[in-house]
Parts: structure tokens; C-alpha cells; sequence
């Protein structure tokens, strides 16, 4: 398993490898503009809503517990969490999915996906030293950053990510942690914001059985449900249960590694780093259960079709006229597709940078 940095650095330094990576990622600009990128509700109408960055803080505080009860590199799992969504476009996932929409309408299959570009950030995008571009990161963090979500073999990956990263096996077991951290986080925490701004009531998820589980917990505290205090408890005890289970379900699982586990555990096996099978149905019912009853309320669908109109039409706008792009966007050009920098600058704009781009491109005011 390669510790060292992508390319050779002469300086000595106090840090171990990964917290050296755990650092150049928060120093990015990128990392910087998640505090004002979409999670699932528009930031901007209130202060209390989770944005990229808190959820980004939340993924690797769970991650880092995992891992340390898994006997874990805690580390690696901490930044590979905080550099997990570095490539999300802004108004959350839907602004991605346009973005794609947009790529491939003109001709480019490989279309856009925020995982990759997460990747593409921290080797590409970023630039820090003048020989080379990106971060100079480790191998085992660049492989978490790309693979830590299933499946890892994607249709537009070259035969060159395949012969370093071997897309046919399952990434470092810190990788693995970092997705279900990533899940146990936004399920959560997309309650607790979903009640504070009354777009779901307690009683409308009290239908799932974990949630009703939890609750008998939360109430055996003398707690009310619709009490602020009740909310605050029902979303830690539902963390804590979620990370305990998960703890308990993947410590008989693990590997005798002897240290990191890369390119080692074939994909076609399942992840040792897993629910039991009960606990991953009832997730997944609350999950769907969350989609129908929060993720279609009318005011996330009404903010999220605005967001839409948004990137639509600034990537037509910056397609047609490339005097729009910054200077060192326009520099690209001479070598790189338009379409793909045009993609690029955008995903890289914050919510609120990119509405007044746009406000100003159309003269909207």
C-alpha cells in the first residue's frame, strides 16, 4: 500500500501522510465554497439548515468514531470525509444531474458525475505547487475520494484508473466507513432539518419502525414529541444506534490486513463494513420514506426547479460566449473542451455565486 505523496516531496514534514492530505484538503478553495453549497434545503433561508461544509464536518466526526472502534486508520477516514463532496455542483444534487443533462445533450457521454469530480478537484482542479497540478495526495486518500461510494467502475473511467486503482476491488476499509458515515449523517440530520422548518411533522415518519424504535427511547426520558428537545435526542440516539450497529454488524467482518486494505478484497464480494441485513431494510424503508414525505414537499421541489433554471442557463451562456470565464478558465481552452470547462467553473460555484452570476448574465437585477 503506497503511503507516500503523488508526486516525490524533498521537505521533511512533522504529519503523518494522511493528516498532511486531511490538511491540504481544508485549505482548498473548493473545501472554502462548501459552506455555501446546497445539502438538500437552499441555505439561505435560514441559518440552521445544513449545507455542504457542516455535512461534509458531520461525515468525518462519524467516520473518525468508526473507525476508531474498528481499530481503523481514524485519519484517512477523517479526510477522505471532508473531501467527499469537494465536487458537488451547487443546489445539491439536482444541480449535478442538470449539469449531466446539459454535457451529454451536447455530445459528451461522459456526462458529469460529483464523485469523480471530487476526484478531478483534488488532482486537477486545485492547483498548489508549480510543477504539477492538484494536491499531491496519497494514494489511499485519492483511492477513498474516488471509490468510496459503489459501484467504483464507471462507464467514462479510462483503462488508467482501472490499472492504478483497480475498479474490480472494494477500497480501503476507511473508504467504506466514509460511505455509510456519509449515510448515517444526511438521514439524521435531514429530519432534524426537515422538522425545524415545518416541512415535515414528527408523526409523518412514525410509520418506519426504526424511527418508532428510537422514539420509545426518546420518550422513556420523560421527552414530548414536538418538543425542540425531543428532536435533539431522537437525531443523536438515532446516530448513536446507526454507528453502534454498524460497529457491532462489521467487527467479525474485518480482514486481518495487518494496515490499510487497498486494491486487496474483490468488488464482487460484499463490503465487510455493513449492516446486518434487518437494520439495511429498515434504513432503507425509512430512506424512501424520507423521499416521499421531505424530498417532494413542494417547497424544496419549487427551490430545487429554480436551482435547475439556474445552471441551464448559465452553462448556455458561458457556452456561447467563453469571454464570460474567468481568465484562467479561458486559458483551458486552448486544450480542453469547451463544454467540459464551462462544466467545471460552474460545479465549482457556490449557490449563492452562481444565482448572482446569473441575476447578472441575464440582467435580472
Amino acid at each position: 500500500m503506497q503511503c507516500t505523496d503523488r508526486f516525490y516531496e524533498a521537505i521533511p514534514d512533522f504529519r503523518d501522510p494522511f493528516a498532511r492530505d486531511r490538511d491540504r484538503v481544508i485549505h482548498t478553495s473548493s473545501f472554502r465554497r462548501l459552506e455555501y453549497k446546497t445539502q438538500v434545503f437552499i441555505n439561505h433561508e435560514g441559518d440552521y439548515f445544513r449545507t455542504r461544509l457542516t455535512h461534509s464536518l458531520e461525515v468525518s466526526q462519524i467516520a473518525r468514531a468508526i473507525a476508531t472502534a474498528l481499530g481503523c486508520h481514524e485519519t484517512l477516514a477523517e479526510t477522505i470525509a471532508l473531501a467527499h463532496d469537494l465536487g458537488h455542483t451547487p443546489f445539491g444534487h439536482v444541480g449535478g444531474d442538470t449539469l449531466d443533462e446539459c454535457l451529454r445533450r451536447d455530445g459528451n457521454l461522459n456526462g458529469f458525475e460529483h464523485n469523480f469530480q471530487s476526484f478531478r478537484v483534488v488532482t486537477k482542479l486545485e492547483k498548489r505547487y508549480a510543477p504539477f497540478d492538484g494536491l499531491n495526495l496519497t494514494f489511499a486518500t485519492l483511492e477513498g475520494i474516488l471509490k468510496h461510494s459503489y459501484p467504483y467502475r464507471k462507464p467514462f473511467l479510462t483503462d488508467w484508473y482501472d490499472e492504478v486503482f483497480g475498479l474490480d476491488f472494494h477500497p480501503s476499509l476507511e473508504a467504506m466507513i466514509v460511505d455509510h458515515a456519509d449515510e448515517i449523517a444526511y438521514i439524521s440530520h435531514d429530519i432534524d432539518d426537515g422538522i425545524q422548518y415545518g416541512l415535515i411533522a414528527f408523526g409523518d415518519i412514525l410509520e418506519n419502525d426504526l424511527v418508532v424504535e428510537i422514539d420509545a427511547k426518546v420518550r422513556a426520558e420523560g421527552l414530548k414529541q414536538g418538543t425542540k428537545l425531543h428532536r435533539y435526542r431522537f437525531v443523536g440516539m438515532l446516530i448513536s444506534h446507526l454507528v453502534t450497529e454498524l460497529i457491532e454488524a462489521s467487527r467479525h467482518r474485518l480482514p486481518k490486513t495487518g494496515g490499510i486494505l487497498c486494491r486487496t478484497l474483490p468488488a464482487s464480494e460484499p463490503s465487510p463494513i455493513r449492516f446486518e441485513p434487518e437494520l439495511a431494510t429498515r434504513i432503507k424503508r425509512l430512506k424512501k420514506l424520507l423521499f416521499e414525505k421531505l424530498y417532494r414537499h413542494e417547497r424544496i421541489v419549487s427551490k430545487m426547479h429554480a436551482g435547475k433554471e439556474c445552471i441551464r442557463k448559465l452553462y448556455a451562456a458561458l457556452r456561447e460566449d467563453s469571454n464570460l470565464l474567468p481568465k484562467e478558465y479561458k486559458e483551458r481552452l486552448e486544450k480542453e473542451k469547451k463544454e467540459r470547462v464551462v462544466a467545471d467553473f460552474i460545479a465549482g460555484m457556490s449557490d449563492r455565486y452562481a444565482l448572482m452570476r446569473y441575476r447578472e448574465i441575464y440582467g435580472l437585477g
